[in-house]
């Protein structure tokens, strides 16, 4: 199969900066119900523009180009074995090339691999078919999405909902508290697939597969399209949000599968996935291993924008910040101020916090703002080019952040899904607030970052766990917990969970 490699990297390039006309359409619909001046309208603005510059780039959509994961499909007598050899040396060359961030840790020794290879990853699932022909089928799934990945064992107590019994009305409600619980860590609007059933294991897996569905296709079984029609419904009624702002949308789709079980277990099993929802999949020749048929897109067929003007547009009411900040201008913004970066901003997400936490910062840290990033970076020459650069989960520093704003004199910290109360009681103590960046807007906030000022740790922690130390220009967040203790996280956690309790009351 001569033509496997080259097809095998085209499919990952296309997955990762072309996302499908099912999910473009969802993406549409979304940016049509959100009224435009609202937050969530701002933010869908934003993630508009991006899915065009990637696909007019051929860039990553987000950063996180995820845990790759290959469903494949072959007639009794193909070389599995020299099919894997291939996929591996496609997935070094699009590393390589720019397409994927660098994303394989060794989970012993903290060493990332620099080339997406090693022991798990990627994900290859083989099964033979009756078929003359290849499929291959592949989704990026990113790990801000992953961890909301939930299972539920019923019965069970949910928040707001009360018992989930071993029922269809159990099930509905397990799947309400997993939408709600991602609020906009997991980079709402997202997507879901359901496995009811199964045991443990084979339940995450099958409802993974459920996200290999078309978003607008209907569940063979009338029950379970039923279910996923009133899960729509109701999940929008939430005001989760884009990004967890608030808003009318908070799901573009719902997927669920039924499996048999053990009499003594009942599993729920969700797979989430962001509005960065990538994937695609090629009918191939057995023989040469060429292109056929593309799945879920028709190449021929012209890329509709999602947006044909300009898309995010400054007002004139944001304000500005030029690091580095003092604790004056920092006290005087309040949740909800819109926020225009230009300056020097630092990149740090897990590896730099625990790093952070026993040494001396490599760089002046004082009056930063600390930008929870692992970007995708090209050196070119002597030079670095950053090629995706949007904002990490915030939360899993939770753990660090309140030491290390009080150790090292940071003025904000920026991400995505917004902190914990440890958090915000260190910003309200020390003068510091948290900026809440659009998740998955890589190629939007890239454009943001024209310049590497240095690099620090990358030896030690790689490419996405750096220090990076960009120079901004004009680049928009919105503050979500501020300096005097409120948090728009926690208002909308409240707000929605009020509402979590009348659906599941309606139930």
């Amino acid at each position: 199969m001569q033509f496997f490699r080259e097809s095998m990297l085209e499919l990952i390039i296309q997955t990762s900066t072309n996302l499908p006309p099912d999910v473009r359409q969802a993406m549409s619909w979304a940016l049509e119900t959100e009224k435009p001046a609202t937050q969530a309208g701002q933010a869908l603005a934003i993630i508009g523009q991006n899915i065009d510059m990637a696909c007019d780039n051929e860039g990553p959509i987000c950063q996180d180009t995820g845990m790759l994961t290959f469903e494949i499909k072959t007639p009794a007598a193909t070389n599995q074995l020299a099919m894997k050899k291939q996929i591996l040396d496609a997935i070094a060359e699009a590393t390589k090339r720019g397409k994927l961030r660098p994303n394989s840790v060794d989970s012993v020794t903290g060493k990332n691999s620099g080339n997406n290879l090693g022991p798990g990853t990627p994900i290859l699932h083989f099964e033979q078919w009756e078929e003359p022909d290849i499929e291959v089928r592949l989704i990026l799934k990113g790990g801000g999405c992953e961890n909301m990945n939930t299972q539920y064992s019923v019965p069970c107590e949910l928040d707001h909902l009360g018992r989930a019994d071993r029922n269809l009305e159990g099930v509905r409600k397990c799947i309400l508290h997993a939408v709600w619980k991602a609020q906009g860590h997991g980079c709402a609007p997202g997507a879901i697939g359901v496995c009811v059933g199964s045991d443990r294991a084979a339940g995450y897996h099958l409802a993974k597969l459920q996200l290999f569905r078309t978003l607008d296709d209907t569940n063979p079984d009338p029950t379970l399209a039923q279910l996923e029609k009133q899960i729509m419904d109701e999940a929008n009624k939430l005001g989760v949000g884009t990004m967890g702002f608030g808003g009318k949308v908070s799901l573009i789709g719902c997927k669920i599968t039924a499996a048999n079980r053990l009499p003594a277990s009942f599993f729920v099993s969700v797979a989430y996935d962001c509005w960065a929802f990538r994937r695609l999949g090629v009918l191939l020749d057995a023989e040469s291993g060429a292109i056929k048929k593309w799945l879920y897109r028709d190449p021929e067929r012209p890329v509709e924008k999602l947006l044909p003007g300009v898309g995010f547009q400054v007002s004139g009411r944001e304000v500005r910040l030029e690091p580095p900040l003092s604790e004056e201008k920092v006290r005087a913004l309040k949740v909800g101020d819109v926020v225009l970066i230009n300056g020097p901003m630092i990149t740090g997400r897990d590896g730099a916090h625990s790093y952070l936490m026993h040494h001396e910062s490599p760089c002046d840290l004082r009056g930063a703002i600390l930008y929870h990033c692992g970007p995708v970076m090209l050196k070119e020459g002597d030079r670095w080019r950053t090629n995706a650069a949007g904002p990490t989960t915030s939360s899993r520093e939770e753990p660090y952040e309140a030491d290390i704003i009080k150790r090292f004199g940071i003025r904000a910290v920026m991400g995505k899904g917004g902190m914990g109360t440890k958090t915000l009681a260190a910003l309200k103590e020390f003068g510091a607030v948290y900026l809440h960046a659009i998740g998955g807007a890589a190629q939007f906030y890239a454009r943001c970052l024209p310049k590497v000022h240095g690099v620090y740790l990358l030896e030690e922690l790689g490419v996405p766990e750096a220090m990076w130390v960009f120079e901004a220009k004009d680049f928009p967040a919105i503050v979500t917990m501020d300096a005097h203790g409120n948090s728009l996280h926690e208002d909308v956690a409240a707000t929605t969970g009020a509402e979590l309790e009348k659906v599941g009351a309606r139930g």
